[in-house]
């Protein structure tokens, strides 16, 4: 295999959660769900420099997360063990996606590597295997390997392609980080929403069970939800801080985004059924 410079730029898109279920615990601690994941066409960009040296190098600077906690350099080593890699990479991350906002951004910076490295590696894993180590990675990250608009159950990778309208989107980011286990951990969180379907997500009956809990603990959340919920329905994507609500074009939500609240920072973006990161692949392979 020859060596490939550093010239790709992959992409690695967020994602809203549409809504959020909770339907349980179970006995290993983790929360039945069922929600609908959509991607947008806001993305990180990954490059990656194959290296004779089988080191796993990450060659960007982010202060907020230490390289042994780095869901991408944690997913070329998955890889480069589960397939018996013998060469390295340099993996240069340019991070667009708010962190810890409930967007997916590590998740899917976790699948581009997987995808990518699989290609470039020569690897030949399969889609199972990948979807296999992408799950012990963390349950968002097989959404982003199949790459298309779906509904989830079980933790979240249990899927189902659905075909979803493509608005854009404003996406308003808090200026707070929420704790993900805090929330799921809270005596007060709704755990025993009865199942729905598919047919009740598209009739509007839905909502995000971890809101009520995220925005009492959370003032900068609930504020921003009351202020964006003056220009149509405001949801929660995941366990926040991120806030979105769907407009009729990127010219109305430029507008929207320019009066923000004071502190919070955010983005338009357009949803997507597929994600570019099927498409890049395509290409390079």
């Amino acid at each position: 295999m020859g060596i490939r410079a550093l010239t790709q730029t992959w992409p690695a898109p967020a994602k809203l959660n549409l809504f959020l279920h909770v339907l349980g615990r179970r006995p290993d601690g983790y929360h039945e769900l069922q929600t609908v994941f959509q991607f947008l066409d806001r993305a990180d960009e990954l490059r990656f420099r194959v290296t004779a040296d089988p080191r796993i190098r990450r060659l960007s600077r982010h202060p907020h997360i230490p390289p042994h906690q780095d869901l991408a350099v944690r997913a070329a080593q998955a890889l480069q063990a589960a397939a018996g890699i013998r060469h390295g990479v340099d993996i240069e991350l340019i991070k667009h996606i708010p962190l810890g906002g409930g967007l997916g951004g590590g998740s899917s910076d976790a699948a581009t590597t997987l995808v990518a490295l699989n290609l470039l590696w020569d690897a030949g894993l399969d889609e199972t295997v990948l979807l296999r180590l992408g799950l012990e990675l963390g349950a968002d990250v097989p959404v982003f390997i199949k790459g298309v608009a779906a509904w989830a159950e079980g933790i979240g990778e249990l899927l189902c392609p659905v075909d979803l309208p493509e608005p854009w989107y404003v996406v308003l980011a808090p200026p707070v980080h929420v704790a993900t286990a805090e929330i799921f951990a809270d005596p007060q969180l709704t755990r025993h929403s009865r199942p729905i379907t598919i047919r009740d997500f598209r009739a509007g009956r839905v909502r995000n069970d971890l809101e009520a809990v995220v925005r009492q603990r959370y003032p900068e959340v609930d504020a921003t939800m009351n202020w964006l919920s003056e220009f149509g329905h405001a949801g929660l994507t995941g366990s926040g801080a991120c806030v979105f609500v769907a407009v009729s074009g990127r010219e109305e939500g430029e507008r929207i985004l320019a009066r923000r609240p004071e502190g919070s920072s955010g983005f338009v973006a357009r949803g997507l059924n597929r994600s570019p990161l099927l498409d890049f692949a395509e290409r390079v392979g």
